[in-house]
């Protein structure tokens, strides 16, 4: 496989670009380095197509924005249509009505609406109104929830963040409703905000999200669902849907847009009144053709058969990972979490050996045509023969590794640089 316009272009990147990548997670150190694509140039539908002119069954779809597919025509449709009217107004557009009546409609606690572009904007509004309408500092946190200085400086990736805010911020281990309880009571009349991913790749234990929303009431704090991931993967109206419980404020991002850059944070009027005196406030904040985007994505969620079809051969796909980890007796190195709209690859060992094994799987099924970072976003626009294609060359690349590790020469299989893990453990 030619990947020498990629590699040209990433030595000339490196002088004008920090990190040669706006976002981490599809940096150049995400993939083995000399063997992989650095930079792609054409997407469509379930595929996507490197500089050097390599297509590739696409399984990140930029990180999971993308639900129905690249270039989705329904969508791009209703932007282009938006687009002959206007893109940036000097007063808000009456899309901006359309779509939080719209949101309200679906979600029962959405009395209200706010927009944003990222996650980032989303569930950093949603905690800055929580600690204003609480009159409180603290944050409780589980999962991950962007860029912002409020979460970040939760992580190894604090640098720049002052001590003083990442005091305020705490976080507590997921399905441990103890120990959420705990950080409740030993930081009493203190905490503005739970915020949390509903569910990530681990499934909530039986009264989990139930027991959570007791416990914010109980406590005076604000319940944030930060359903980035989640929105419109597991049911059309989300956590909500799914699992019947409730937030007072939820955040969502990505698949709303179906790539097209838009962000949510819908709520309880109680509470979402407080934007009126808060600052949340950017020139793209009602820009319309990410909001066109949006509306085109809530029709085609709501006429199209899209989470029967992403539940079919999200299945098969999850499954036949498990089995083939099961014939390779990889069950010890390689585990899959997940659902059949994401699941997630998580390698054991220590770090250096998990990495390894993920390197080799990446670089292995690039070669095939197949790109991955671990994990697989499930779209509407996939089809069977991508997902059968796909298994075929896990069973071949599992079958290898699993016989190079035996014989203690998995390290002979990789030929480009071994990635690295974008957050280090502590």
């Amino acid at each position: 496989m030619n990947i020498n316009k990629s590699l040209k272009l990433f030595e000339e990147a490196k002088k004008v670009i920090p990190s040669v990548t706006q976002t981490f997670s599809k940096g150049w150190t995400q993939y083995p380095l000399g063997t992989s694509p650095i930079f792609l140039e054409r997407a469509d539908k379930g595929h996507v197509w490197d500089v050097d002119g390599n297509e590739y069954i696409d399984w990140p779809m930029g990180l999971g924005p993308i639900i129905l597919g690249h270039n989705y025509p329904t969508v791009n449709e209703a932007v282009s249509r938006q687009m002959r009217n206007g893109t940036a107004f000097s007063l808000p557009h009456v899309l901006e009505l359309k779509l939080a009546k719209r949101l309200s409609e679906w979600f029962p606690y959405g009395e209200m609406s706010r927009f944003g572009k990222n996650g980032s904007d989303a569930t950093a509004g949603a905690v800055r109104a929580a600690r204003a309408y609480t009159g409180r500092e603290l944050v409780l946190c589980s999962g991950y929830h962007g860029w912002q200085d409020w979460f970040i400086g939760t992580t190894t990736r604090s640098a720049g963040v002052p001590e003083a805010v990442r005091q305020l911020t705490k976080t507590f281990p997921y399905n441990d409703l103890k120990s959420l309880e705990i950080l409740l009571e030993d930081n009493c009349s203190k905490i503005a905000a739970i915020i949390m991913e509903p569910i990530g790749v681990e499934f909530p234990v039986d009264g989990y999200l139930v027991g959570v929303k007791e416990l914010a009431k109980k406590h005076g704090a604000v319940l944030i669902f930060d359903e980035c991931w989640t929105g419109f993967r597991l049911d059309k109206k989300g956590a909500y849907g799914y699992f019947g419980v409730e937030p007072d404020m939820a955040c969502f991002g990505k698949a709303i847009g179906n790539g097209y850059p838009i962000s949510v944070i819908t709520g309880r009027r109680e509470i979402m009144s407080i934007f009126d005196k808060i600052f949340y406030s950017f020139t793209f904040g009602g820009e319309t053709l990410s909001m066109a985007a949006a509306m085109a994505v809530m029709d085609c969620l709501e006429t199209e058969p899209v989470f029967e079809r992403i539940q079919e051969n999200g299945t098969v796909l999850f499954d036949g990972i498990k089995n083939l980890i099961d014939k390779h007796d990889l069950d010890g190195n390689i585990r899959i979490k997940g659902y059949p709209a994401r699941n997630v690859m998580e390698y054991s060992g220590d770090a250096h050996d998990g990495l390894l094994i993920k390197s080799v799987i990446q670089e292995m099924a690039i070669g095939r045509g197949i790109l991955c970072g671990g994990y697989h976003v499930v779209t509407y626009s996939h089809t069977k023969e991508d997902v059968d294609k796909t298994l075929f060359a896990y069973d071949e690349i599992f079958k290898t590794i699993s016989e190079q590790m035996r014989q203690g020469k998995l390290k002979e299989l990789l030929k480009g640089k071994m990635v690295s893990a974008v957050f280090r453990k502590a």
